[in-house]
């Protein structure tokens, strides 16, 4: 395999004697696509390798099962994304229990994090921008990744969240509309 084809390696992954090799493909293929979509959810750079590394060990337990009705990026996002929730619920549920947190916060990051956060480097702008992520609601910080920074259709994002292209849409506005808020607020 020189180049990268989703249909040969969907085959070489349902023949046991090249699933191994066919496996390592996938994952040199996505984990990077992955990782920041992951990053972009969790905010912190260790929570993401974790969530990336459940990420491709459910591929690998469910592989058998993949039958091929959606494109296999779309599944491996589907992993991704439901790995990122069970995440920052679990987070939210400790820090509830453990801190008196605010269960409204379940943005799953804090700006202090994101300043010293060795793996951002941007601009002024884009500190603001991730400080704005932190912010949101778990999904709809998702939804707003996924659109946003992956340029993920519609379309692809209901199949990845389960939820409908309308709401996915009503989602990325108000996400866009408190963002926009948020780093006004910061730049008068």
């Amino acid at each position: 395999m020189s180049k990268y084809d989703e249909t040969e390696i969907i085959q070489l992954l349902h023949n046991e004697a090249t699933k191994r090799r066919a496996f390592a493909e996938v994952v040199n293929h996505y984990s990077r696509t992955l990782y920041w979509q992951i990053r972009h959810i969790v905010m912190n750079h260790d929570d993401a390798d974790d969530v990336l590394q459940n990420t491709f060990l459910k591929a690998w337990r469910s592989i058998d099962g993949f039958e091929g009705n959606a494109q296999l990026s779309t599944w491996l996002y589907r992993i991704a994304y439901n790995e990122s929730m069970t995440l920052l619920n679990q987070k939210k549920e400790t820090f509830s229990i453990d801190e008196g947190g605010d269960d409204d916060d379940d943005g799953g990051g804090t700006a202090m994090q994101i300043e010293s956060d060795e793996y951002i480097d941007g601009d002024k702008t884009q500190m603001m921008l991730q400080e704005a992520l932190t912010m949101l609601p778990a999904k709809q910080k998702a939804v707003f990744t996924m659109k946003y920074f992956n340029d993920m259709k519609y379309e692809e994002i209901a199949e990845v969240t389960g939820t409908s292209v309308g709401a996915l849409k009503a989602s990325y506005h108000i996400a866009v509309e408190k963002i926009t808020k948020y780093i006004k607020e910061r730049t008068i």
